[in-house]
């Protein structure tokens, strides 16, 4: 389960951050997160190491991280969403209305 967990936050980083990753490093990070290839198969795509291969995804993990320790989008959208879902549970029609026009603005 952790590991589940620990994919979905990365997804969720890169979503946010990928433009601040360098070509390769999203490319490999695609080709390990997205497509589910293996270290060895990157690494035969990009004539690399394997161990070329972690680096980078290890690299690209922590730069991930830092960038949202310093700009907390990730955070700041997961509390976006959990406010809208308290207002969505009042099933005031005018607020859903309002909500779904935010949502369809900020989260899309």
């Amino acid at each position: 389960m952790e590991l589940l967990k620990k994919s979905i936050r990365v997804n969720s980083l890169f979503d946010l951050y990928s433009n601040l990753l360098t070509e390769k490093q999203q490319k490999i990070f695609i080709y390990y997160y997205q497509d589910d290839l293996s270290l060895s198969e990157i690494s035969d795509l990009e004539n690399v190491s394997r161990n070329a291969i972690y680096d980078s995804l290890k690299k690209s993990i922590s730069l991930l991280e830092l960038y949202e320790e310093k700009l907390g989008l990730l955070k700041k959208q997961e509390e976006l969403e959990q406010y809208f879902s308290k207002l969505k549970e009042d099933n005031n029609s005018s607020n859903l209305e309002l909500i779904q026009e935010i949502e369809g603005k900020v989260f899309e």
